[in-house]
């Protein structure tokens, strides 16, 4: 397992939750970091911990939401660094939604905070990588709920489904020009943004503890990278179960 030294990294999402952590975890390789998100000073934060842990740092404030924002961080990296190694997508929401309470924009809107931020960033990322000589990485923070209808995530699973299938087609069609693709599948997660949504969390694990998975992932490149690993039994075994017997047991854990 090779460790992540010397490398240039864009990380999207990186002013708080996984992004952030992961930024930190890999600040002591002597990276160059280019880091974005919408919240400015918390974004301005992380950064100043990245050179102070001796990477070199370029933040970027932006909205993942807008194609041509996405680019021009693209562009300012390639500007700065000469190159972007590897990229963490890691912009994205799983509010608790209720299919009989929520509305058609809510859903439209979750499909492009998970979805559209991906392509936003993927076009571009993939006409850079494609003129390296040796490619890239491009990482995707997804979801176990991304394998299976959890209630209450439906629209948050649908949108990271889709994102899947996609880099799953892109993994495939870009391997001979050197771009390599992870997805990443973490269960829930212990970040300040689902702390009250009031939704049950089996297996919860720490950002800290998820951002390891996460570096360990990019250090690896599996294709998929599934965490933690009682989480991912639980999945896996909700979707070999009969629909009647899975559905009953999804039911119960909603309800708690």
């Amino acid at each position: 397992m090779a460790r992540i030294t010397d490398r240039t990294i864009l990380i999207v999402g990186a002013s708080s939750g996984i992004g952030a952590e992961v930024t930190r975890q890999l600040a002591h390789g002597g990276n160059r970091f280019v880091i974005t998100a919408r919240r400015a000073p918390e974004l301005a934060a992380v950064a100043k911990e990245v050179r102070a842990a001796g990477s070199a740092c370029l933040d970027i404030p932006g909205d993942a939401l807008d194609p041509r924002a996405a680019a021009d961080v693209v562009t300012a990296a390639v500007d700065t660094y000469g190159s972007v190694d590897v990229a963490l997508l890691n912009a994205g929401q799983g509010p608790d939604m209720s299919m009989d309470e929520v509305s058609v924009a809510e859903i439209s809107r979750i499909m492009a905070l998970n979805y559209d931020v991906v392509v936003n960033y993927l076009i571009p990322l993939v006409q850079q990588m494609g003129s390296q000589p040796d490619g890239g990485l491009i990482a995707h923070t997804n979801s176990l709920a991304g394998l299976i209808g959890v209630p209450r995530q439906g629209p948050y699973g649908a949108a990271k489904a889709a994102a899947r299938t996609l880099l799953d087609a892109a993994r495939v069609e870009l391997a001979p020009r050197g771009i390599r693709f992870t997805s990443l599948h973490p269960g829930f997660v212990a970040t300040d943004r689902v702390s009250t949504d009031g939704l049950p969390k089996p297996f919860q694990i720490s950002q800290e503890r998820a951002a390891r998975y996460v570096v360990r992932a990019l250090e690896k490149e599996p294709a998929q990278a599934y965490f933690p690993w009682t989480t991912t039994a639980l999945v896996r075994a909700l979707r070999v179960l009969p629909t009647p017997a899975s559905s009953l047991i999804l039911r119960k854990l909603a309800s708690r």
